[in-house]
């Protein structure tokens, strides 16, 4: 568990967003946590998911999510070998909130050419 608190910054106060966020703020993180919602998921099948995603970082996020206790990992004995990714009761508490994030981002503008022509200035 200090590989834990050394993640959220060594703090076991502070603010509760920072502490949420040094989590699950990462970029990849959230949308892995989303495709983990539906079902248990092989590596395969989020790299497919989520195609801007290098495996490398993949693979950074989701032990990052397994030390925080939000996702499990299981390896089974098999030629190939196949490793699944599954939520824990405490990843799936995240769901309400990436619901909610989902439909305020559906209440959001698509962005345009013009505005993602100003956005990289």
């Amino acid at each position: 568990m200090s590989d834990l608190n050394e993640h959220l910054g060594g703090e076991r106060g502070g603010c509760p967003v920072q502490r949420a966020l040094s989590l699950v703020g990462a970029k990849w993180t959230l949308l892995i946590l989303h495709e983990l919602m539906e079902r248990t998921r092989r590596f395969s099948e989020l790299e497919r998911a989520l195609s801007g995603a290098s495996p490398k970082v993949l693979s950074e996020r989701l032990r990052e999510l397994e030390l925080a206790g939000l996702v499990t990992r299981t390896v089974h004995a098999e030629v190939p070998p196949r490793v699944e990714y599954a939520l824990t009761d405490q990843g799936r508490a995240l769901h309400p909130i990436i619901d909610s994030l989902g439909a305020w981002g559906a209440t959001l503008p698509t962005p345009s050419a013009s505005t993602e022509v100003v956005a990289r200035r």
